[in-house]
């Protein structure tokens, strides 16, 4: 049996992904997770006449017949198949965690192929950030940002590594190819440079060929090479929601179409938070009340929280008051190797108290603001955040980001890569 609580803990996520050439299996996991999970079924082998023989529900949500899995590459952590980011079949089912990897809805758009990843976020601006190849150990990442709309041009930086390596201390230079395309103004707090509009225009032509692209610091052997595997992918992404496929300035496929067709900028959302509510007497002691604890528990429905109903080991409710009739309580629902999950519920002051979840991945609350923190590994050079606003009703979501992939660049993550962008005023 899988341990779901366990796999949930270790990678936290809003959606999942299984796949397998098992249909029962995937019904069955589907009727654990319901929604928050998408199921693909491999048809192949004897497995394949199981859902013309039986009636099998919930159906696989995408299925995959085997004649076709000549597209799938399996040397790939992650593969493309008619445009969906699924994983490799293991020889046993595989359940992944969407988060770090390829997720698109409302709050925009994210996906990651070899050696480079890219997010786009609810007004439209891309951000595409590409990394040194798996195991070279000079760190270097490049970001290219591009904002939505005809005529906008992309922009470029470039971030040396910082985890294992010092920032040089004088002079950085392009070369692609061999040949040397003029210095980077490089700034020593942080080992960022800014690219030229030339030298942007120069990098993309490399990307999207076989070109050789490499910083050079001014001391022997200072050479930061940049992997251009996964690039083309990645910049296909950003053109196909930018809507930016068949015209002039589409940076893979170009064609003759009209500009016009290219989604213009949204705006962001504006988030006011309403103003802070004193505690009255009494909202402490619903931390104790066993009808709220039995109304937290009904609420989780698929979700599991280790202080819901608490044992021996989980911290008591924390209760604040929010307005003058609604509550926040939260409490410790997991604990990983390197990230932590509080659950956070809003509640009516008084019963029946009809708890609303918020999420079980909180780090903490303060003054409005529900903030997400979890690490992708242990030395945090690659993070996700999230946050969620209190605008007098209910928490929006306000904010949701990655720092890129886990290369070493920088502690804390290299970028801010978001899907979720928004205005909070207080």
């Amino acid at each position: 049996m899988l341990k779901l609580d366990a796999m949930q803990r270790r990678f936290p996520a809003r959606h999942y992904v299984m796949v397998d050439d098992k249909p029962v299996l995937l019904a069955a996991m589907k009727q654990l997770l319901g929604a928050r999970l998408t199921t693909v079924f491999l048809r192949q082998g004897h497995y394949a006449q199981e859902v013309g023989r039986t009636t099998i529900t919930p159906p696989a949500d995408i299925i995959i017949d085997r004649k076709v899995t000549s597209d799938y590459h399996k040397d790939d952590a992650m593969t493309q198949y008619k445009g969906l980011a699924i994983y490799s079949a293991l020889p046993v089912a595989v359940l992944c965690a969407m988060a770090p990897f390829a997720h698109a809805g409302e709050s925009g758009m994210r996906f990651t192929h070899k050696d480079w990843t890219i997010a786009c976020d609810n007004t439209r601006t891309c951000r595409a950030a590409g990394y040194q190849a798996e195991g070279n150990d000079r760190a270097v990442s490049l970001l290219l940002t591009r904002d939505a709309g005809p005529g906008t041009p992309v922009q470029a930086k470039v971030m040396l590594g910082q985890v294992t390596d010092d920032v040089p201390a004088d002079t950085l230079s392009l070369e692609i190819h061999g040949q040397n395309l003029g210095g980077l103004d490089l700034d020593q707090e942080d080992g960022v440079a800014v690219l030229t509009p030339s030298q942007v225009s120069a990098v993309l032509v490399g990307l999207t060929g076989v070109s050789k692209i490499t910083f050079v610091g001014g001391k022997p052997g200072e050479r930061w090479e940049l992997s251009e595997s996964g690039a083309n992918a990645v910049l296909l992404k950003m053109d196909e929601f930018q809507g930016r496929l068949d015209t002039p300035a589409a940076l893979i496929r170009r064609g003759t179409g009209n500009e016009d067709s290219v989604l213009p900028a949204l705006p962001a959302p504006t988030i006011r938070i309403a103003p802070q509510v004193a505690d009255k007497p009494g909202d402490a002691q619903l931390a104790e009340s066993p009808e709220l604890m039995e109304e937290l528990i009904r609420s989780l429905a698929d979700e599991e929280c280790l202080g819901v109903p608490p044992d021996d080991t989980a911290d008591r409710l924390h209760v604040e008051r929010l307005s003058e009739n609604k509550l926040l309580v939260s409490t410790r629902c997991w604990t990983a190797a390197y990230n932590t999950g509080d659950g956070f519920w809003v509640i009516n002051d008084s019963a029946p108290f009809e708890p609303q979840l918020v999420t079980i991945s909180g780090d903490q609350y303060d003054q409005g603001m529900i903030v997400s923190f979890q690490k992708g590994r242990g030395m945090a050079d690659c993070v996700w955040t999230s946050s969620w606003a209190w605008d007098g009703l209910q928490f929006v979501p306000s904010q949701e980001a990655t720092t890129g992939l886990c290369r070493s660049v920088a502690l804390g993550g290299a970028w801010q890569l978001p899907t979720l962008v928004s205005e909070v005023i207080r």
